[in-house]
């Protein structure tokens, strides 16, 4: 990589070469589509537009707290409610690469339909190295369809602009720090949002449910983290299975669903080893998540597994070969 100074003026300079007139950028107040966002409006100015779509699928106070810093760097934005959109392309899919690629070409739909209200011809995207090296090609394996990248349609109306395709995320972060842009010690978040949270099917129920536990994980290890019990970990979450099991209500059995809580450290996100939440503060999460959701989980895990050979995000995918091979024999 360049010297972040030089990476920076090469990219202003080759957004305006690029951009001749108005163009878009998908906002999702990530460090990447910030940082991508600050570069491309120091070439351009008022000709880009900032859309953050809200597709009710993303954590507690996400809008709200994005609304916040596009409007402190001084940017046009617009903010976009397409919730209903979301969950009817989500309606009965269930596989996560079906996912992923129902949710990336919604996205582009409704930045097609921004784009063309303001009259622009480019997208701007937030992509990086990571992004596109997953969503694999025609040497590399697909480990997951980036929705940026593996998602997009094929018919789509707009001229592409990545400004840092090229970058991983410590880079990225290292721009942003030197911007002054105020994500760049947001932790990551899926382009699909909790949809990639929430195995099996996307109901807004089930969206509900994985939205406040992602909450409680992130407080309870952002509390203990300030006052010094554990280190921040890069990223950490929560995951709803689809799964029920037995548990206990007062003095009835019961069925309720399991929370699954992930964290991990990173850098780049290409490997990244589970974090050693103390007990103490798993036993918290724990208390909490089964106390405020009491009618829909009961039962927390948490996953100790390093990447590879998992992926920091759950994805469920289909079942190994030889389950086909034993259901087609009627094998028990």
């Amino acid at each position: 990589m360049l010297g972040a100074e030089d990476f920076i003026d090469e990219t202003v300079q080759a957004a305006k070469d690029r951009i001749k007139g108005k163009a878009i950028i998908a906002c999702s107040g990530g460090v990447d589509s910030m940082v991508a966002a600050t570069l491309v409006s120091k070439a351009i100015g008022d000709r880009l537009l900032a859309v953050y779509v809200d597709n009710g699928l993303m954590r507690k106070g996400e809008t709200e707290e994005v609304r916040g810093m596009l409007s402190d760097m001084g940017i046009n934005y617009r903010i976009v409610d397409a919730g209903d959109e979301f969950f009817a392309a989500l309606k009965g899919v269930t596989d996560p690469e079906a996912k992923r690629k129902a949710i990336g070409e919604k996205f582009i739909r409704v930045f097609e339909r921004e784009a063309k209200e303001f009259g622009a011809s480019v997208l701007v995207q937030g992509t990086i190295a990571p992004d596109w090296i997953e969503s694999g090609d025609g040497v590399r394996d697909t480990i997951k369809s980036h929705h940026n990248v593996g998602g997009l349609p094929k018919d789509m109306g707009m001229e592409l602009f990545e400004p840092l395709r090229d970058l991983y995320k410590d880079e990225v972060r290292d721009l942003a720090r030197l911007l002054g842009v105020r994500a760049s010690e947001r932790q990551p978040f899926p382009g699909p949002a909790l949809a990639v949270r929430c195995l099996g099917e996307v109901t807004p129920e089930d969206i509900a449910i994985v939205r406040e536990a992602c909450f409680i994980v992130e407080d309870e290890i952002m509390t203990a983290s300030v006052a010094g019990k554990m280190e921040m970990p890069w990223q950490y979450f929560a995951v709803l299975l689809p799964s029920r099991s037995v548990g206990v209500q007062g003095d009835r059995r019961a069925y309720g669903r399991t929370i699954a809580i992930r964290a991990v450290s990173s850098v780049d996100g290409m490997t990244a080893t589970y974090s050693r939440i103390p007990l103490e503060v798993l036993d918290s999460i724990s208390s909490r998540i089964t106390n405020t959701m009491k009618e829909s989980v009961n039962r927390v895990v948490y996953d100790i597994t390093s990447k590879p050979p998992a992926t920091i995000e759950w994805e469920r995918g289909p079942p190994p070969r030889h389950v086909f091979i034993m259901l087609a024999y009627g094998a028990a």
